[in-house]
Parts: C-alpha cells; sequence; structure tokens
C-alpha cells in the first residue's frame, strides 16, 4: 500500500506541465488554531505542526522550479491574539528559521521577507535577518515570508514615499505611473503571483498583497494547513494549468 500511494504522488507530480510553472505562488496558510482544535490541542499544537507543511511545500515548489514563494506567515492583524499565542508563533519563527538555515542552503533556497520588520520582537528579527545574511547567495527558490504584514499598510507606506518623492521634486504626478507604485512596494523587483493558494475552506483575502493578486488565479482548498501537502500543492497547480488567462482579453485574441 505505502508502494502504491508513493506511486500515485510521484505521477501526479508528473502530470504537471513544467512549461506553464507559476513563476510567483503565494498562500495563505490558514487552519492552523481549528486543525488543532479538531483534535483536542491547543491552537500553538496546530502552528508547530504546520511548519512541516512549510518544508513540504517549500520543497515541492524549489523541486518543480517555482522562482518565488510568499507565504502569509503573520498579520498586523494577528496581534489581536491571545498574548501566550502570539508570543508562542514568534517563539516558532525564531526556533525554525535557525533549524533550517542549513537545509535552505542545502537546497540553494534564499530567504526573504516582507512587511513591517521593525515592528517584530528583537529576537524574531534578529533571527529572520540571520536567515536571510546566511542564504542571500543562494539562487534557486526565493522563499519569501510575510510577516507582521498588510496589504492597506504597504500601499500606505508606498504612498508616503512617492508622495516624499513628490514633495522634494524627484518626480511630478503626471509622470507617475504602475511601474512607479511598484518600485515602491515591499515586492519591489518581483513579479505579482499568478496562483494565490487559501487553505482552510475560507474565500477571502485577509489583506493580503491587495495591489499585486489583480490578476492572480485563485485556489481555494478546503484542507486545514497543517494537512496540506506536496499532493494538494500540486492539484493547486493543474487546476491553475487548466485555466485560461486572458488579461482582460479574449480567448480569440490569445490564439
Amino acid at each position: 500500500m505505502q508502494k502504491l500511494l508513493h506511486m500515485s504522488k510521484k505521477n501526479l507530480a508528473e502530470t504537471i506541465d513544467p512549461e506553464k510553472i507559476p513563476r510567483h505562488i503565494a498562500i495563505i496558510m490558514d487552519g492552523n488554531g481549528r486543525w488543532a482544535k479538531m483534535h483536542g490541542k491547543a491552537r500553538v499544537f496546530g502552528h508547530n505542526n504546520g511548519v512541516k507543511s512549510v518544508r513540504q511545500i517549500t520543497e515541492a515548489a524549489a523541486e518543480l522550479g517555482v522562482e518565488f514563494l510568499t507565504l502569509y506567515a503573520f498579520s498586523t492583524e494577528n496581534w489581536n491574539r491571545p498574548k501566550f499565542e502570539v508570543e508562542a508563533l514568534m517563539l516558532l519563527l525564531v526556533e525554525t528559521i535557525k533549524k533550517e538555515i542549513e537545509v535552505l542552503n542545502k537546497n540553494n533556497i534564499c530567504l526573504r521577507t516582507i512587511g513591517n520588520i521593525e515592528g517584530l520582537p528583537t529576537l524574531s528579527r534578529r533571527a529572520l535577518m540571520k536567515g536571510i545574511e546566511s542564504t542571500k547567495n543562494n539562487t534557486g527558490l526565493k522563499l519569501i515570508l510575510a510577516l507582521n504584514y498588510s496589504g492597506r499598510d504597504e500601499i500606505l507606506t508606498m504612498v508616503r514615499k512617492i508622495a516624499q518623492k513628490i514633495e522634494n521634486k524627484e518626480i511630478t504626478s503626471a509622470q507617475l505611473n504602475e511601474t512607479d507604485i511598484e518600485a515602491n512596494l515591499y515586492t519591489a523587483g518581483m513579479p505579482a503571483p499568478e496562483l494565490l493558494i487559501r487553505t482552510s475552506g475560507e474565500y477571502r483575502l485577509s489583506n493580503f498583497l491587495l495591489w499585486q493578486v489583480a490578476y492572480t488565479e485563485f485556489y481555494f482548498s478546503p484542507i486545514m494547513w497543517p494537512d496540506f501537502n506536496k499532493d494538494h500543492f500540486y492539484e493547486a497547480i493543474l487546476d491553475y494549468q487548466s485555466r485560461e488567462r486572458r488579461f482582460g482579453k479574449t480567448s480569440e485574441q490569445l490564439q
């Protein structure tokens, strides 16, 4: 039975068209707390098990040749959760990065981050910066952790930067275009995600990459994040590959 299951997973991955792999995949990793409750455990138990899914999906993305994988790890709204849970999440971030640096380097994965990093606790920020520095020369998958992140705050920060440039007469409002906006977002230099996955059966963006997902394909999975594995990831990509991306054009124009 185990051998058959292994073959099934291998065959599913092999059905993916390597010419149509999304360059950038973003994931809202949802359902850790509810998963823990279903198992009669504290919410922190779900977050700990969610790390295993992060490892699996990062590995799968790297194997497929995905260039950017952005994971919504901690939003600005998450500070409103119980203090114990927030402290546990920050500690988990430190421990996970310390444990995974060697694995990231071994697999040529470059760690990056988006969000208001200065707002993180000192230990978490230091661990994150160490991970980024240690992997900065890796040329494979770019793994981006969205931490203390808010899509609205990102847009507000961008507006303030551009307003300052206009005030300094570096640019005029008439000259302003989408390229200027994108150059002042947290994601500057990154392509917009072609595919956004949200787990746990929820159907909303939760303040994630609000500018960037204008033409992103959405995939909503009922699977809780700690149970989300490589097969589920492959299914999301296969669903993406079955779609026609028109960007405002007609099907006939794409032929």
